[in-house]
């Protein structure tokens, strides 16, 4: 790894790509390029062989196993939670909880704390960007407790609109509940300061970072969220594994959302106890490979740095914005501020559907994705159904983004 850091701190980003053996596949005869990052992200060797490894040399259940294999296996699992830890700030592993993804992180919340928690008439506040993840829990407890749900908005150019964020904020708020960047617009939120207008009204937040711990550090405790939320297979670890971080206090104190083995302290056929963080939450036997790949991954970060993965990604942003925007028929949301802004760019090609644009750039070896993201109502609000999307990481060069551009002028060619 230290071989692909340049002395200026960039790096080489075809070295990074040796690390990965879906390169060396080909696509209809053609190199992959691969720019659905914000769906998921590729993963490195070192992940894939500490998942291998796990099940070649150690594969046990945890906890509670005197034996050899039990109780390495219950290390790395436990190392895995200190190094996520670590990896956002957060002062004590025991605030991580593993779940499936950023998704049933925050179904855990809606029925841990939500449902326990809030009333008819409470208040949710969310954001016209969110991912469906976080938007149909909250509908669920609004059809089961009516609460109400508010909506913070958007200008037009893709900007929160703040405001109006005083007067959504009211002695009813319990909760907001935002993404961190755009999996859409590519817009990262100021975060930071609606945490602080939230607590003004003593209301929790919960941050949707699935879109964002990837390519910037995030650290909870400097951003004062009460909750915060990813998915691993973004952060180039496995599918099935994600975590929620929460403040001790919090997490003590809500019910869990599942029932079972492992979450306990003490049964008997009148009443249960539960386990101490995490593994009240954690029922049954988890995701323990995945867990592990999911520090890998972490650890393969770590060792290109953030900061590094940040300056690229901005560099290839910037350069793909700058060749897009000489085409008068391509049409980009998003971006049209000095906001600052992930690496996705979504766009349409005039009067082309963005699932012909997706399969002509596949012909080419060019992995793009076309829909509506998980982000319906922000596409009601954009005025369309669905668009087209590239979006970057470490291993994405300036020279893909050229031959991706040379096919979209091949499909408005062959399209009119």
């Amino acid at each position: 790894m230290e071989k692909l850091i340049k002395s200026s701190g960039a790096f080489d980003p075809l070295l990074i790509k040796n690390d990965f053996p879906v390169f060396k596949r080909r696509i209809h005869g053609k190199p992959l390029i691969y720019l659905d990052n914000a769906a998921t992200t590729q993963k490195p060797q070192s992940v894939i062989h500490s998942i291998d490894n796990y099940y070649r040399q150690h594969n046990s259940n945890i906890h509670r196993g005197v034996h050899t294999l039990s109780y390495e296996s219950t290390v790395m699992y436990e190392d895995a939670h200190k190094k996520v830890a670590d990896f956002i700030g957060a002062h004590d592993w025991r605030n991580i909880i593993f779940t499936r993804n950023a998704t049933e992180a925050i179904n855990l919340l809606a029925y841990g704390w939500g449902l326990h928690n809030l009333k008819k008439g409470d208040e949710v506040l969310i954001t016209i960007m969110e991912h469906h993840s976080n938007i149909v829990p909250w509908q669920m407890l609004r059809d089961l407790k009516g609460i109400k749900i508010n909506v913070l908005g958007i200008d037009d150019k893709g900007d929160l609109l703040l405001d109006e964020l005083p007067a959504l904020l009211t002695e009813r708020t319990k909760l907001v509940s935002m993404i961190h960047a755009s999996n859409v617009l590519g817009t990262v939120n100021p975060i930071k300061h609606i945490i602080q207008e939230a607590k003004k009204v003593g209301a929790l937040v919960l941050i949707d970072a699935a879109q964002s711990i990837p390519h910037m550090p995030i650290d909870v405790n400097d951003l004062g969220c009460d909750f915060l939320v990813a998915s691993g297979h973004k952060m180039m670890g496995p599918t099935g594994i994600g975590f929620i971080y929460g403040r001790q206090e919090l997490l003590e104190d809500m019910e869990p959302f599942m029932y079972g083995g492992d979450m306990i302290e003490k049964v008997t056929l009148e009443k249960s106890t539960w386990n101490e963080l995490p593994w009240k939450y954690e029922a049954g036997t988890p995701n323990i490979a995945g867990g592990i790949g999911l520090g890998a991954a972490v650890d393969y970060i770590q060792n290109i740095g953030l900061p590094n993965i940040y300056q690229h990604e901005q560099e290839i942003l910037r350069y793909a914005l700058e060749k897009m925007s000489e085409f008068d028929w391509i049409n980009i949301y998003g971006h049209k501020s000095d906001s600052q802004s992930v690496g996705v760019v979504s766009f349409n090609v005039e009067g082309v559907h963005p699932h012909d644009v997706a399969g002509m750039l596949d012909e080419e070896g060019i992995a793009v994705r076309s829909g509506h993201h998980c982000a319906q109502p922000l596409m009601h609000e954009l005025s369309m159904d669905f668009t087209a999307r590239v979006s970057f990481y470490v291993y994405n060069s300036k020279e893909e983004i050229d031959l991706c551009i040379q096919t979209l002028k091949k499909v408005k060619k062959l399209f009119g």
